[in-house]
């Protein structure tokens, strides 16, 4: 798998450092009041969960499972398979984490799910922000890092389910994406 990245973007140390300075920003912006996290899987799961370790504060953890890239580098149209129940956050404060704000798509479709089951307040986390990518008007809340229109994967991001278990977040040689999508021009 290490053959097939071009070049690191960003290593585990820098990964972790990030995600404790926004940690350190989550908290203080909720530390009076109750969070539910709600992680988009499967790219942001382990994101995710280094974050709440990182969060000091009363929280629960709920899922959403949206499908968009399928075994392409190109986000399609999206298929929302899981969200949480709304009882699970109608009047309360979520956090919604994804590993990438690309497109915004994603994000944007989950969020107005949240707040049409009445959530309080829906702020948005991301690890990766591409603005370079965005086709609809959103922005994080929460960022750790910006990246360059590159096609990126590891610690959590994949292609056709692959590469999510590297520690760092690198750059995918193209031939690499040749192969996992069968030389689609996506």
């Amino acid at each position: 798998m290490n053959d097939d990245i071009k070049r690191v973007l960003l290593t585990e140390d820098r990964i972790r450092a990030g995600i404790a300075s926004l940690a350190k920003r989550i908290t203080g912006a909720y530390a009076e009041r109750e969070l539910v996290v709600v992680s988009v899987l499967k790219g942001s799961c382990i994101f995710a969960s280094d974050l709440v370790r990182a969060l000091p504060i009363p929280l629960e953890m709920e899922f959403a499972c949206v499908e968009s890239y399928r075994d392409g580098t190109d986000s399609e149209d999206l298929s929302l398979r899981l969200l949480p129940r709304a009882r699970d956050i109608r009047g309360r404060s979520v956090l919604l984490v994804d590993d990438i704000l690309d497109s915004g798509r994603t994000l944007r479709a989950v969020r107005s799910e949240l707040l049409e089951m009445q959530a309080r307040d829906v702020a948005t986390c991301v690890l990766l922000d591409k603005p370079s990518r965005r086709v609809v008007p959103i922005e994080a809340d929460y960022s750790c890092f910006q990246v360059e229109d590159v096609f990126v994967v590891g610690y959590g991001l994949d292609l056709a389910g692959r590469y999510r278990n590297l520690p760092y977040i690198g750059e995918l040689r193209e031939c690499a994406i040749a192969s996992a999508t069968g030389g689609r021009d996506e």
